[in-house]
């Protein structure tokens, strides 16, 4: 298994916003994760749905779309998890 951080996110209340990422293999399965890093207090709160695009025979594009369901501003780490490939 590989992990890493692909991008840093800020969305303000209740805001929604959407994100890709191109060019990952196909062959590979992909978990997406989006860990909140601020407010440090209270409870950040993030709902997220990943949608994939195929941009060629072996290629694909991940739509990531992030809601935040706090009235507070919330900034977050679009992690990854690659789990074979």
């Amino acid at each position: 298994m590989r992990t890493g951080v692909q991008w840093t996110g800020t969305l303000g209340p209740k805001q929604t916003r959407r994100w890709f990422t191109f060019n990952w293999y196909t062959g590979r399965h992909v978990i997406w994760c989006m860990m909140p890093t601020s407010p440090r207090r209270g409870a950040p709160q993030l709902d997220w749905d990943v949608a994939v695009e195929r941009a060629a025979s072996n290629r694909c594009t991940y739509w990531i779309t992030v809601k935040n369901l706090t009235n507070r501003q919330v900034t977050f780490e679009g992690r990854y998890a690659i789990m074979n490939g």
